[in-house]
């Protein structure tokens, strides 16, 4: 049985659409920074978010969910005691075939003839149990990690769980 598409470029559809050197005006990537927080030091505590369906995450959502994380994290924990990295990178490029609207659109509009589309943006293919983010941080900033956590998996069309991989004996 299969659902039926809730979002438009959500599920992974057809072969992937990659190479950039054949196309024209491929916006770029809304993805201003990968890593985030105090790059040098060492954290005890890394925790993961981790996408349980595959799926495919437009880029816009990756950075929604960056900064969604990112401003929580440095509001309350402050810069310097976390590392943020996001780990995908949105190579997929995604097309739409828009459709003219309004008085005389049948003439303008070309309907399904020749309809490959122009590229609109670009998405990250995970697959179920990719890691998208990884945190690293301080044991007395562990429950504000997984808040922030929680607020980027919001952004995320796919659900999405935490996974703690370093500082199990931790008492939460």
């Amino acid at each position: 049985m299969t659902r039926k598409p809730s979002k438009m470029y959500r599920y992974i559809r057809g072969q992937s659409y990659t190479r950039r050197k054949y196309m024209g005006g491929v916006p770029m990537s809304r993805i201003s920074q990968f890593d985030q927080g105090n790059v040098q030091a060492k954290f005890p505590i890394v925790m993961t978010l981790v996408i349980i369906e595959k799926c495919q995450i437009r880029h816009t959502s990756l950075e929604a969910a960056r900064i969604a994380a990112n401003r929580y994290l440095q509001r309350v924990a402050g810069t310097m005691n976390y590392f943020l990295k996001v780990r995908v990178f949105p190579h997929e490029v995604i097309r739409e075939n828009k459709q003219a609207t309004g008085a005389g659109a049948d003439r303008v509009s070309q309907g399904m003839r020749r309809s490959f589309g122009k590229a609109v943006g670009t998405a990250a293919r995970v697959k179920a149990g990719q890691k998208i983010m990884t945190l690293k941080t301080n044991k007395n900033h562990f429950k504000t990690a997984k808040i922030a956590f929680h607020r980027a998996a919001m952004k995320l069309p796919s659900p999405s769980r935490i996974i703690i991989e370093e500082g199990q004996n931790l008492i939460v």
